[in-house]
C-alpha cells in the first residue's frame, strides 16, 4: 500500500524542530506523497524552496481565508500576488515545474469577523488563477457549501479541485462531486460523534475522495492536544475502509490514483 497526505501543513513552525525525522516516520507508514497548501504571499518562497529539497513533496499557492486580513488586497495588490507566482514558477528548473500542483488553500469562511463579500471576491480571483494556469482548486470551505457551489456555478474553476477536511452532507458532497470536486477525508471520521461525515464518506463514490491530515491541525480521536503529522495518513484509509466495508489495499490504490489524477501528476490515469 501506499498514501499520499493531500494536504498538509508541513511547512509550519510545528514541524521545525523535527521535519526530517517526522517525514522518515511517515514513509515507514507508507505515505510515500505529501501536499503543501500555500496560505499567504510571504510563505510561498520557502514552500516552494522545501518542497524542492524534497523528493514527492509538492505545493500549492493561495491566501487562506483567515490570512487574507494580513495582507494587501487590493486590485494591485493582486496583480502583484500573480506576478509573484510567475517569477516563483520561473524560477524552478522545468522538470519540477509539476510539483506545482494547485491553486490554495482558499475559500470561504463563516466563522472568522471578515466580510463573506470579501472572501467571495478572493476566492474569484484564486479560480481565475486556477484557470489561468490550469490547476485544481484546494478549497477552504466552513459552514460556507451553499455560497460556495453558488460561486463555482457563477464562475467555474475548469479544472475541479478538492475542498478539503469536508464534513457536510451526502447531498451537498453530490453536488460538489458532479462540479468536479474531490472530498478530502481526514481526522474528522475517526470521531464516531461525527455521524453525518462518516456517513457521507460511506456513501460517496471512492473516485472522488483523497485522503489529508491538515497537520498540525485536525489531530485523530484519542490524539486530542497533540500535533497531527502525516504518519496519520494511513490511520485516516483504515477508517475510511471500516465505514465503507472494503478492502484497505483496494481503497488505498484508488485514493492514491485519485491523488494523482486531482493534482495532474505525471503518469496519473486520465479521465475521459
Amino acid at each position: 500500500m501506499r498514501f499520499f497526505d493531500s494536504h498538509c501543513h508541513f511547512d509550519f513552525p510545528e514541524f521545525d524542530a523535527d521535519r526530517a525525522a517526522v517525514w522518515q516516520k511517515a514513509q515507514a507508514h507508507r505515505v510515500y506523497g505529501l501536499a503543501m497548501p500555500g496560505v499567504y504571499p510571504a510563505q510561498w518562497e520557502r514552500l516552494v524552496a522545501m518542497t524542492l529539497a524534497t523528493p514527492d513533496f509538492y505545493f500549492s499557492l493561495g491566501i487562506h481565508p483567515c490570512w487574507i486580513y494580513q495582507v494587501d488586497v487590493s486590485q494591485l495588490a493582486l496583480a502583484k500576488y500573480t506576478e509573484q507566482i510567475e517569477n516563483l514558477l520561473a524560477s524552478m528548473p522545468p522538470t519540477e515545474q509539476y510539483r506545482f500542483v494547485a491553486i490554495g488553500e482558499c475559500g470561504l469562511d463563516k466563522t472568522i469577523e471578515l466580510p463573506l463579500v470579501q472572501q467571495q471576491e478572493i476566492f474569484a480571483w484564486h479560480i481565475q488563477l486556477a484557470n489561468h494556469w490550469r490547476k485544481p482548486l484546494m478549497v477552504h470551505s466552513l459552514k460556507t457549501h451553499n455560497e460556495l457551489i453558488a460561486l463555482c456555478k457563477k464562475n467555474k474553476p475548469r479544472y475541479g479541485g478538492v475542498v478539503h477536511a469536508f464534513s457536510g452532507s451526502y447531498d451537498t458532497a453530490m453536488q460538489l462531486i458532479d462540479m468536479g470536486f474531490y472530498l478530502g477525508a481526514g481526522g474528522t471520521i475517526t470521531y464516531e460523534r461525527a455521524q453525518k461525515t462518516r456517513a457521507t464518506f460511506s456513501r460517496v463514490p471512492c473516485e472522488a475522495i483523497v485522503l489529508e491530515t491538515d497537520g498540525p491541525d485536525m489531530p485523530l480521536c484519542g490524539q486530542q492536544g497533540q500535533r497531527n503529522d502525516p504518519c496519520n495518513t494511513a490511520r485516516v484509509a483504515q477508517v475510511l475502509a471500516e465505514l465503507r466495508g472494503e478492502n484497505v489495499e483496494a481503497l488505498a490504490a484508488q485514493l492514491w490514483e485519485n491523488t494523482c489524477r486531482l493534482f495532474q501528476l505525471p503518469g496519473a490515469p486520465i479521465t475521459q
